[in-house]
């Protein structure tokens, strides 16, 4: 008996999580109340507040479900980066090939992308996706910097600028992506725009010293 119950309360969570992702998609964070969610599952609103807090733990509850591919690679070890590249690679890659082959993983990204703004009740969430990109960019940063003390990187290409640089365009694809899929084919796009910036990375050169001022002497008058 107790575990029917318990069983039945995980399935009327996740009716509960699905339904937020569809209004909120629908509506908007900001203009979605728990009383929209509820009415839409058919529910009461004290079954959403058996589950969760607030809109904003919800919301939290909504991106957990998301496990990104970066997230998977956080425990791995400095001796795993044999191939540092490849490791930044499959980092950037990685979250791109989700969301296309994913609709929740899409759907979500649309949501945190275009459908809520960090105001309010909300403005908490603002430091979770700081958390998020801090996170990715160590760990591109860190695949980069092994690239470098390896050789595969000119030692002119600043580990951490490039890093954020690759995480701008992985976020810019993202963002037009989820906004119009018409856009742009990302699956088949993503694996030769993430190359070119690798190689682009691989291909930098040192600025050339600057040519040396001769001083022009001055003449004598005799």
């Amino acid at each position: 008996m107790v575990r029917r119950t318990k069983q039945a309360a995980l399935e009327t969570r996740s009716l509960i999580l699905d339904t937020a992702e569809r209004v909120f998609e629908q509506k908007g964070v900001s203009h979605t109340t728990l009383t929209d969610i509820a009415k839409a599952a058919g529910l009461t609103r004290g079954a959403i507040y058996w589950h969760f807090k607030n809109k904003v733990d919800l919301f939290q509850a909504m991106m957990d479900r998301i496990k990104l591919p970066m997230e998977h690679t956080k425990a791995r070890s400095s001796a795993d980066l044999d191939d540092p590249l490849a490791f930044v690679r499959d980092c950037a890659l990685g979250v791109l090939k989700q969301i296309t082959r994913d609709p929740q993983t899409q759907r979500v990204f649309e949501i945190c992308c275009h459908k809520v703004e960090y105001v309010d009740e909300m403005t908490q969430l603002r430091e979770r996706h700081i958390e998020c990109r801090s996170e990715f960019l160590s760990q591109l940063e860190r695949g980069l910097r092994h690239a470098a003390k390896q050789g595969l990187l000119p030692a002119s290409v600043n580990p951490r600028y490039a890093a954020v640089g690759l995480h701008a365009l992985v976020d810019g694809l993202i963002m037009n992506w989820v906004l119009d899929p018409k856009y742009f084919p990302l699956a088949k796009a993503a694996a030769p725009m993430i190359d070119h910036y690798i190689d682009s990375l691989k291909s930098v050169t040192s600025k050339p010293a600057a040519p040396k001022k001769i001083a022009k002497r001055r003449s004598r008058v005799t």
